[in-house]
């Protein structure tokens, strides 16, 4: 392995490093979003209708999101891409998190509405919203 990234040009190289840290940060926080998701939705209240089940599904997915979002920013500027956090920089990891956050609701919402358990509709949620968001923030966070 050493020796083929040895043979990498030290921009490939770069990209690498940022794609590595960007999964530690990333599995971090995503386990931070979803131990608390499922912290929350262990702590409803088992006569919930389904309506209701799938409300708190959403509420308690919001609250983990806010979580490791706060958590994400400060790992990913310092971090994972090494670059000073400022407002302009802060306002485009907002913007590409709010389209993440609303992306990752309907996914979300859309594996409940088939049938998914709620313990499980994050999962393939993750699946497809990770990879997005690694390409918004990175667009923001590096121009």
């Amino acid at each position: 392995m050493k020796n083929i990234i040895s043979r990498l040009s030290s921009e490939h190289r770069a990209q690498l490093g940022e794609v590595v840290r960007f999964g530690i940060v990333g599995v971090v926080a995503t386990l931070l979003q979803y131990g608390i998701y499922l912290l929350l939705v262990w702590l409803a209240p088992k006569s919930l209708s389904a309506a209701h089940s799938h409300l708190w599904s959403s509420v308690s997915m919001t609250i983990g999101y806010i979580l490791s979002f706060v958590f994400n920013f400060f790992a990913s500027t310092r971090f994972t891409f090494r670059v000073k956090a400022n407002t302009r920089r802060g306002a485009g990891f907002l913007f590409s998190h709010v389209v993440n956050y609303l992306l990752q609701m309907v996914t979300l919402n859309f594996f409940l509405f088939i049938g998914v358990s709620n313990k499980w509709a994050p999962i393939p949620m993750f699946c497809i919203c990770v990879p997005v968001n690694f390409l918004l923030v990175r667009f923001f966070l590096k121009r």
